[in-house]
C-alpha cells in the first residue's frame, strides 16, 4: 500500500477537467474490439488465440467489487459447462488504479493492479484468462462496460449478440432469468438469443476520469483532525474487553520504533479501507507521556484521524498487564479483535497487510454481510 501523499501524487491536473466523459456501450452487431493485453497466469493474451471458438464471451470484472466477487463462481461454471461446447471465456479488468478510492476496497483483501489479479486468480481457482486493461483502459473504453460484471459475448464471426448481465440476481438461490446461458444456448443452436440486451448491476466502471473525484477525497481525508488521547490501565482493559460490536484493529507502537514507523501508512490506509464497515483502528503508542507533543506530531504528519492513544505513566509493564498480560512488550505489536474480545490476529513484529485483511474482511461480513454474499463462497 501507498502513503497517502504517494497517493495523492498520481492524480495529474488534467485528470480534474475530465469528470464526465461518455463512454458508449458497443453497439449489438459490432464486431469484437482487436485486444493484446497481459494476464493473470503470466502470458499476454490476444483476440485471435480465440479464433477457432464457437462463441467467445468476454466478461468485465474486478477483484474489489462484491458484486463481481459474488459472480465469481458462475463464471467459472460457465466456462466448465460450455468448454466442450465450443465456448471461450475471457476475463477483464477495466479499472483504473487511479480510479480506485480506498473506501472502495472494503469488501475485499486485494486491489485491482494486476499483482493483485494474479492472487485473486490464484486463491479462487480461475479457469479463463484474466486480462489487465486497467493502465490505459483502451479495450475498456471500445467496449464501454457500464459496471462489473458486465457481458459481451460474440458469435462465431465474432459479432456482438448480446451485451448485458449474467443474470437477474447477486444472490443465486434467487435467480430467475439465466440470461448469459440463455444467449449462449441459442447461439450455439443457431437461433437468435431471447434477449441481446439487459441492464447490468454492479460497481460502476472506475474510470481514469474519476481520478478528480478520487483526488479531492484523499485531500479531505488530509483535513480531517488528529488527535491523541492520555489513557489510563482502565481504559486498555476495556479496549481489550471490545463491546463496542465492531472490528478492532488494536497497534501499539513507538517513533523511535523502525519497524513501526515503516508501516504506519499502511495502517492508516487500513482504516480507511474498512471504517465504513464496523471497523476501526486504534494506535496506542508505547512513548512516556511526556513525549505527547512528539507523538501527535508524528500522528499528524501520517494523518492519523482514527482513534489514538498514548499511555499516561511512564511504568511499560503496566501498561502491558492492562491490556494483555500474558504478552511481552515488544513493539510494534498488532492485535485484530472480533466483537467481545475474540482474538481473530496477532502478530508481534512486522505486519503481512495481505493475510491482516484475509482476517479482517470476513470478520467484518459476519457483523455487516454485503448483498450477494449468502451465496458467495
Amino acid at each position: 500500500m501507498r502513503p497517502l501523499p504517494f497517493l495523492l501524487a498520481m492524480f495529474s491536473v488534467a485528470a480534474l477537467a475530465a469528470e464526465t466523459p461518455d463512454h458508449p456501450i458497443l453497439p449489438i452487431g459490432a464486431p469484437a474490439p482487436d485486444f493484446k493485453l497481459p494476464g493473470a497466469d503470466g502470458r499476454t493474451h490476444r483476440l485471435k488465440e480465440f479464433k477457432k471458438a464457437k462463441c467467445l464471451v468476454i466478461v468485465f470484472t474486478c477483484n474489489h467489487c462484491p458484486t463481481a466477487q459474488a459472480y465469481e463462481e458462475r463464471v467459472k461454471a460457465l466456462v466448465t459447462d460450455y468448454k466442450a461446447r465450443g465456448v471461450a471465456l475471457v476475463a477483464i479488468n477495466p479499472n483504473s488504479a487511479k480510479g480506485v478510492r480506498l473506501d472502495e476496497l472494503g469488501y475485499t483483501d486485494v486491489d485491482d493492479t494486476l499483482e493483485s489479479m494474479k492472487i485473486r486468480a490464484k486463491q479462487r481457482g480461475f479457469n479463463f484468462p484474466y486480462l489487465d486493461d486497467s493502465p490505459t483502459e483502451k479495450v475498456a473504453r471500445q467496449f464501454g462496460p457500464v459496471a462489473t460484471p458486465h457481458v459481451f459475448i460474440f458469435d462465431a464471426q465474432r459479432k456482438l449478440r448480446y451485451q448485458g448481465r449474467i443474470d437477474d440476481n447477486e444472490r443465486e438461490s434467487l435467480v430467475k432469468s439465466r440470461d448469459t446461458r440463455n444467449a449462449l444456448d441459442a447461439l450455439l443452436a443457431g437461433k437468435e438469443p431471447p434477449a441481446t440486451q439487459t441492464k447490468v448491476f454492479g460497481c460502476s466502471t472506475k474510470w481514469e476520469d474519476k481520478s478528480g473525484s478520487n483526488r479531492r477525497w484523499i485531500e479531505k481525508v488530509q483535513k480531517e483532525p488528529v488527535t491523541l488521547q492520555s489513557v489510563d490501565a482502565q481504559a486498555l482493559r476495556e479496549l481489550r474487553a471490545n463491546k463496542s460490536g465492531k472490528v478492532l484493529l488494536v497497534n501499539f507502537w513507538a517513533t523511535w520504533c523502525g519497524p513501526c514507523v515503516a508501516e504506519f501508512d499502511d495502517l492508516v490506509e487500513t482504516n480507511l479501507r474498512f471504517r465504513h464497515r464496523d471497523f476501526e483502528l486504534v494506535t496506542v503508542a508505547a512513548n512516556f507521556p511526556d513525549e505527547q507533543e512528539k507523538v501527535l506530531a508524528f500522528l499528524q504528519k501520517h494523518h492519523a484521524s482514527g482513534r489514538n492513544l498514548l499511555f499516561g505513566e511512564s511504568d511499560k509493564h503496566k501498561l502491558m498487564d492492562a491490556f494483555d498480560p500474558d504478552r511481552n512488550g515488544g513493539v510494534p505489536h498488532t492485535v485484530l479483535l472480533g466483537p467481545g474480545g475474540e482474538v481473530l490476529y496477532r502478530k508481534e513484529g512486522e505486519i503481512d497487510f495481505l493475510e491482516l485483511r484475509r482476517r479482517i474482511v470476513p470478520a467484518l461480513n459476519r457483523i455487516t454481510p454485503w448483498p450477494g454474499m449468502s451465496d458467495a463462497k
